[in-house]
């Protein structure tokens, strides 16, 4: 009795694969057909999905309308509609504060399509990306230089852009903010009386960038720490380009008040680099 239950045990096993081939290849059909039904689904038409994104971003649903915009590039490449996506998902991720998502997206942008009319945009929210990031003068600037180079780009590329304004007004900041470091950094050395030190970063603000509003301190630092050295010439040379192009300013005041506490008063020289530079000052 034994042995023939053992026997019909065998049976049933070398039968059950039998059994189970007809329901495992029934069950990978039917996988393979969810999965294709899936993906028929999820691929739209391009417009379709331009216009959900457009939705989307209308509503303030941004990282929806990233999806979409993203989904038309990936689904329908190199179409008009994935050009037009492509610029806008730029935009969301902008909105999203998903900086370098968005310069990546834009930098692609113009990359591929240079000659179209948003391509000008693009770059715009470049540069936009890399200001949104600039930090505090005590901190690292690259993103000022980064945001400087991409807003340049929008102004000598696509100079009748409407965006060429505020990429200019984005430009100065950014550069007055390099030149804002650049004092933080003198102001460090001439408190430790390191005047060389001091004077070579005062004279980079002044030739460098002698239009944004840290000339003006620039100048009376000079005149400080040039005065201190003894170098009594370029000191009255420093305190005189402050007074021309800063008359009423409280800086010409105190530099004027040190060289007078020492029987001097601002004059020129003409040979001085001071003088050489005042000429680029505010543009004069």
């Amino acid at each position: 009795m034994l042995f023939a239950n053992a026997a019909k045990s065998r049976r049933a096993l070398k039968a059950l694969p039998v059994v189970l081939l007809p329901i495992l290849a029934s069950a990978c059909a039917s996988d393979n057909d969810i999965d294709l039904a899936t993906y028929v689904e999820q691929t739209e038409p391009a417009d379709v999905l331009y216009n959900q994104g457009l939705a989307n971003l209308e509503a303030g649903r941004l990282k929806e309308a990233t999806k979409k915009f993203d989904a038309v590039d990936r689904q329908h490449p190199y179409s008009e509609f994935a050009r037009k996506s492509m610029v806008m998902s730029a935009f969301s991720e902008y909105r999203q504060g998903k900086y370098e998502e968005a310069i990546n997206a834009g930098k692609r942008y113009v990359q591929l399509y240079p000659s179209t009319p948003d391509a000008a945009y693009a770059q715009y929210i470049v540069g936009l990306s890399y200001f949104r990031q600039i930090r505090d003068v005590t901190q690292d600037q690259k993103e000022s230089r980064r945001a400087i180079e991409a807003m340049e780009e929008v102004v000598n590329r696509w100079p009748d852009s409407e965006y060429v304004e505020d990429a200019k007004a984005k430009i100065r900041f950014a550069r007055d903010q390099l030149a804002g470091k650049e004092m933080q950094i003198g102001r460090y050395y001439l408190e430790r009386r390191e005047y060389l030190a001091a004077i070579k970063r005062f004279r980079y603000v002044v030739e460098q960038y002698p239009t944004t509003r840290q000339v003006e301190e620039a100048l009376a630092r000079l005149t400080e720490a040039y005065y201190a050295m003894g170098l009594t010439s370029e000191a009255q040379t420093a305190a005189a380009v402050l007074g021309h192009n800063y008359p009423d300013s409280q800086w010409y005041a105190d530099s004027f008040k040190l060289l007078q506490s020492g029987g001097l008063e601002p004059r020129e020289n003409a040979g001085s680099w001071i003088s050489k530079a005042g000429a680029l000052i505010l543009g004069t």
